[in-house]
């Protein structure tokens, strides 16, 4: 306890870090209070529909990241997601389309070029979601519509485009608000306003899985007891996945400091077993939710059979193999993408360094890239089998808000996220030489190549 007061304390002494910390969490609590303000012509006391779609299935999963806005009818009912499904058409167009591939290449202004289609396609993407969510919601909560309960008053038309506009324009302004978080304040916009929505759902999902093990037909507060250890477990087992690392020692033959020279140093290529992070498990959450859209225009999509029937049900095994699939397939798409290793062996051979055994340049970048291969498949594995583990807590009788904590897209996130964030106030720590949030002086990052 001592530790983390002093450790505070030297967090408020660094003026540039409490100012990040500061627009950090000024913009956390503006998206947190948008959560709560209602769509224009919607009766938030109505909206037991909503409320109850929210509880369960993929309709809970779309409201736990929005941190309640979906259930809630509120402006910020689509959250970032749209963005994140356009983020990821880019990349994909990005490896598949020549013209992409060039603006990739021509450095910050072909980035912002990206940037500016990837913001006009969430345009799109969102206006779609708007119209599905809009439909739904009128399906599910017809009181609570005042263009259905007073056609006087607003006209089903008004309504439609004016909730249109609103939905579309907030999704762009969470948006805004997660590119200002990475801008100025501690980093990781979007992901921590996506973890800061699930974060919100946590208190919700304890009451309620407490209360449920305490009925009749719960099992009682020792099997509660024994579900908080298993999550802890569980935990523990992420942190392992996000941190862990295999080190390739790079001997060089001698390192250059100013006029000084140094021989025989020992340093290492520090290779994570997930090097993609929890990016993978995003990516596949924003396309299993698709079907989830396309089933909002149909009021009646409980009833729905077939295919789109079975990817609404994230307890059915179809959803499941699919999610999996598509986490080991974009593990391997984003670690290609965020590891180079010609571009490691290159460095490498300028700084006059080598792996024994093998000679520099193709065979070095062949050999770290073998290594990539077989070291990712099993962090792959292990993450598909973590984000399928709320289907699987359904099965053993555990409430379906407190399963999807239980590991999957959640955990994942709010792991992978609190690490990236631990470590950038330690490394602002460390740069001033104060002591850092753990005992050991630093957090295991995702910094694919550097010396330990």
């Amino acid at each position: 306890m001592k530790k983390i007061i002093e450790t505070i304390k030297n967090i408020y002494r660094i003026e540039d870090l409490r100012y990040k910390l500061g627009i950090t969490l000024l913009m956390l609590s503006v998206y947190r209070f948008g959560t709560y303000v209602t769509l224009p012509g919607v009766d938030p006391n109505a909206l037991e529909g909503s409320a109850r779609q929210a509880s369960g299935g993929i309709f809970g999963l779309i409201n736990m990241f929005a941190g309640g806005a979906f259930g809630r009818g509120s402006i910020f009912a689509l959250g970032i997601m749209p963005y994140i499904s356009a983020s990821i058409v880019v990349q994909l167009l990005t490896m598949a389309v020549p013209s992409f591939q060039k603006m990739q290449k021509e450095g910050e202004d072909g980035r912002r070029k990206i940037n500016q289609i990837t913001r006009y396609l969430t345009i799109v993407i969102t206006a779609v979601q708007s119209v599905g969510f809009l439909i739904n919601l009128k399906s599910a909560n017809p009181a609570a519509i005042i263009s259905i309960t007073h056609p006087e008053v607003m006209s089903n038309f008004m309504f439609m485009f004016m909730s249109l506009v609103v939905l579309t324009s907030s999704t762009m302004f969470v948006m805004w608000l997660g590119e200002r978080i990475t801008d100025k304040g501690i980093g990781n916009g979007i992901s921590l306003i996506i973890m800061i929505g699930i974060i919100a759902r946590l208190p919700f999902a304890l009451k309620e899985e407490f209360n449920f093990k305490l009925s009749e037909s719960g099992g009682g507060l020792v099997i509660f007891l024994v579900e908080l250890a298993a999550l802890f477990a569980v935990i523990m087992g992420v942190i392992m996945l996000v941190q862990g690392t295999r080190k390739i020692p790079v001997q060089y033959a001698k390192r250059i400091v100013g006029n000084r020279q140094y021989g025989g140093v020992r340093q290492y290529i520090p290779l994570k077993v997930n090097a993609a992070g929890v990016m993978p498990i995003i990516f596949a959450q924003a396309l299993m939710f698709i079907p989830s859209t396309v089933a909002q225009f149909f009021p009646n999509y409980e009833s729905m059979q077939g295919v789109i029937s079975t990817f609404i049900n994230p307890g059915s095994f179809g959803y499941s193999l699919t999610f999996a699939v598509l986490i080991i397939l974009f593990t391997y798409f984003y670690t290609a993408i965020s590891v180079n290793p010609v571009q490691i062996a290159d460095d490498m051979k300028r700084n006059g360094g080598f792996i024994p055994g093998v000679k520099p340049g193709k065979a070095t970048s062949s050999f770290i890239d073998n290594v990539m291969s077989r070291i990712t498949f099993p962090g792959a594995v292990f993450l598909a089998i973590v984000a399928i583990l709320p289907s699987l807590a359904g099965v053993l009788n555990i409430n379906s808000q407190f399963a999807q904590f239980y590991g999957g897209t959640s955990l994942l996130i709010l792991v992978g996220v609190v690490l990236d964030t631990l470590q950038q106030i330690e490394s602002h720590l460390l740069m001033r030489h104060y002591d850092g949030l753990m005992k050991s002086g630093r957090i295991k990052g995702r910094t694919n190549v550097g010396a330990v």
